[in-house]
């Protein structure tokens, strides 16, 4: 027989599957932030034990090991003054006339719907160390963003390790 048409197993024809990505950069977190990713990982490591199929078992041993490389690498931002836009701020502006509120944080944290962005985002970005009252330019307009005001992450844990 021909070794063209014999088939070793299924396991050699199936896709490879490549670790999750990582974002780039410093792993900044809040502190709200890192007990999101303890709790991600308590709840994986149940699943996993409780899991009985291979396969399902092994794609949550995959997100398992990613959110133990983010909760390894993970860096708790010191607290910010609240006086200028950074990590771990609450800024409130204006944009194209429409008044919003964001909350920055890290990049596992963030949820746009809830309105909590990554600090790696182009908004944020342009925003970063503005004072109540500035005008940035954004978007190639100049004076597009006017912040109206910043503060500290509501509800936020003084605590750092």
């Amino acid at each position: 027989m021909s070794v063209a048409f014999r088939r070793e197993s299924d396991e050699e024809h199936r896709e490879p599957k490549f670790e999750l990505p990582l974002p780039p950069g410093p792993n900044l977190v809040t502190a709200r932030g890192l007990a999101l990713m303890d709790a991600r990982v308590m709840a994986l490591e149940a699943a996993i034990e409780a899991e009985a199929d291979d396969v399902a078992r092994e794609v949550l041993k995959r997100e398992l090991r990613y959110w133990n490389t983010r909760q390894t690498t993970a860096i708790v931002a010191p607290e910010p003054s609240g006086e200028e836009v950074a990590f771990g701020t609450s800024v409130t502006f204006r944009l194209n006339g429409a008044v919003r509120t964001i909350h920055i944080v890290g990049s596992d944290e963030a949820d746009p719907a809830a309105g909590r962005i990554a600090f790696t985002g182009p908004l944020v970005k342009a925003m970063m160390g503005a004072e109540a009252g500035d005008l940035i330019d954004f978007g190639g307009v100049g004076d597009a963003i006017e912040i109206i005001e910043v503060g500290r992450l509501p509800g936020e844990v003084s605590e750092r390790e």
